[in-house]
């Protein structure tokens, strides 16, 4: 490896002729080439020594890998490189820098270009954090600058979808037939079709699109990624319950704007409550009321969620939502309804986060990219 340096260097040889010296080679004619000439010397060999030491306690190096070694020394260099690239503030750089060094990262690029790696060093990290760090308050503030940096990165996440054969089945389809639209779970996703769950109307009896009409269909992937294609009804499944609708494969999808945080569906129990303003200026003030809407979250991110209960509430209400989450983890936000759809006797209320303390963020994080039951 020295050896390697000094041939890269040796054009600094011939450079040292340059520099004029007196007859006999003995006093230099210009004392700041020759003062040049030795601060370079002292840098080599400054180099050679690093790399030498980082060379000795490289695992790598003790198996003939002496070009881990010099990759693992300029490592911090390019995370923060492609960091800036991405957009991370400084706390979010010494975040990622972190998580890399937590699980061993020598890939950086890679990894961020890959969400299941990125989730694993992520996950890595969480734990260690939520076992090493000190108060309560430490692990909050450390979680909320982990799962920030992850959110910045859940958007630069590359990847597209060329058809709907790619789509995975854990997802949910948003359908439009006319002037109704329903949010239907993606049964399953076969070679000949793609199969979701029918239809229901307002008091809970299954709706038959007849086979042959066109629907407007809308999803968003795991990663949060939304595309919009036309299908139509290739028929039904499930005997004479046609439990399934089968849409037809599209190679035309568009990519649509992307959600700005990682959404997750599910089906937790909730509460909420309408919450109202009162007063005026400084001197207003938000009430609770006392009366108890049940329900149970259908998906949710750290931006707000849809809620799924059969109690109408009006669009632009607030709403006080109190869940639990994990070990008896209580979860409170304060939301805003921003639009209301029907899916067959329950009324999905979709609510944008208002207000949320920052152990609920982590907590609901946490929840949404699965790294709080690994």
């Amino acid at each position: 490896m020295t050896a390697l340096i000094f041939s890269a260097l040796f054009p600094l040889q011939i450079k040292y002729n340059d520099f004029s010296f007196g007859k006999g080679g003995g006093t230099p004619t210009d004392p700041k080439k020759v003062l040049i000439f030795w601060i370079i010397i002292v840098v080599v060999i400054a180099v050679v020594l690093i790399v030498n030491a980082v060379r000795k306690k490289s695992p790598g190096a003790r198996s003939g890998g002496g070009g881990k070694a010099l990759s693992g020394l300029f490592s911090g260099f390019a995370i923060r490189r492609l960091a800036g690239n991405i957009g991370l503030d400084h706390d979010q750089m010494k975040m990622l820098d972190f998580v890399f060094r937590t699980d061993e990262v020598t890939d950086p690029e890679r990894s961020l270009n890959t969400p299941v790696l990125l989730d694993r060093h992520f996950r890595r990290a969480y734990r260690v954090i939520e076992q090493n760090s000190g108060s309560d308050e430490e692990i909050q503030n450390r979680l909320f600058v982990l799962f920030s940096t992850r959110n910045v990165l859940e958007s630069s996440v590359s990847g597209g979808l060329n058809s709907t054969k790619e789509l995975k089945s854990d997802i949910t389809a948003i359908i439009t037939h006319g002037k109704d639209k329903y949010n239907l779970p993606v049964l399953a996703v076969k070679t000949e079709h793609i199969a979701v769950e029918c239809p229901k109307n307002a008091l809970g009896s299954l709706i038959k699109i007849p086979k042959g009409e066109r629907l407007s269909v809308m999803v968003f992937t795991k990663n949060e990624k939304g595309f919009l294609f036309e299908s139509r009804v290739l028929g039904h499944s499930g005997g004479s319950g046609h439990t399934a609708m089968l849409l037809a494969h599209s190679n035309q999808v568009k990519f649509l704007s992307k959600r700005r945080y990682r959404r997750k569906q599910t089906d937790i129990a909730c509460n909420s409550y309408l919450v109202y303003v009162e007063g005026s200026g400084k001197k207003q003030r938000l009430v609770v009321d006392k009366k108890r809407i049940t329900g149970n979250i259908a998906d949710i991110s750290v931006g707000g969620c849809s809620l799924k209960t059969r109690t109408p509430i009006n669009v632009g209400s607030k709403l006080k939502i109190e869940f639990t989450q994990g070990d008896n983890n209580n979860v409170a936000a304060l939301g805003q309804v921003l639009r209301i759809n029907r899916s067959g006797g329950a009324t999905i209320t979709h609510v944008k986060f208002l207000r949320v303390s920052r152990k609920s963020m982590n907590l609901i994080n946490a929840f949404v990219y699965e790294y709080s039951n690994a």
